[in-house]
């Protein structure tokens, strides 16, 4: 997975990011500033290298992902592959749920009890 690059003065502030889990990446943009500048001892911007290796796109939690929107859905799952249930009510997404249990598909966007193996 590629590094996780932060805000300018990201701890500073609760607007920017101080007490957030996920503070979102701004191009360093001040005259001064020592992260544009690329100086030792400050966090990195972004460049070339830092890209997602190929073997790793595309993949969440390290497996291919299938959006999922009703029970006829999942018959076009491949083995090993995960899914990803799409935004229905709660009545059909009961029944995809035990379907994909029944099937040993992994569920993808599930907090807890739904990745069964």
């Amino acid at each position: 997975m590629s590094k996780l690059f932060k805000r300018t003065d990201w701890m500073r502030s609760f607007k920017l990011g101080k007490g957030k889990r996920k503070v979102a990446w701004r191009r360093p943009t001040g005259t001064h500033s020592k992260i544009r500048r690329k100086r030792f001892g400050y966090p990195s911007k972004p460049t070339v290298g830092h890209r997602t290796p190929t073997t790793e796109q595309n993949l969440i939690k390290g497996v291919k992902a299938t959006l999922v929107r009703n029970v006829n859905d999942l018959s076009n799952v491949e083995k090993g592959n995960g899914i990803i249930i799409a935004r229905v009510g709660a009545k059909k997404k009961m029944d995809i749920i035990k379907k994909a249990q029944e099937m040993k598909v992994q569920i993808l966007n599930m907090k807890s009890g739904g990745n069964s193996k």
